[in-house]
């Protein structure tokens, strides 16, 4: 008996863990949102015009 109540704890507790492990993913992916929509449209145009211009430079043959 006292070889089942352990086998359900430790069940219980990786599933506490794994629970954890979630909320605390969604914490991070709520976080780079915000820092994302911080950005203003003309901050993000001019983003990407900058990557563009980085990898038109890095494939054209020199």
């Amino acid at each position: 008996m006292r070889q089942r109540m352990r086998w359900w704890k430790i069940a219980g507790l990786a599933g506490l863990a794994g629970l954890a492990g979630v909320a605390a993913s969604g914490v991070v992916i709520a976080r780079a949102e915000r820092r994302r929509r911080a950005y203003t449209p003309e901050e993000i145009r001019q983003r990407l015009l900058e990557r563009h211009a980085q990898a038109n430079e890095a494939t054209d043959p020199a």
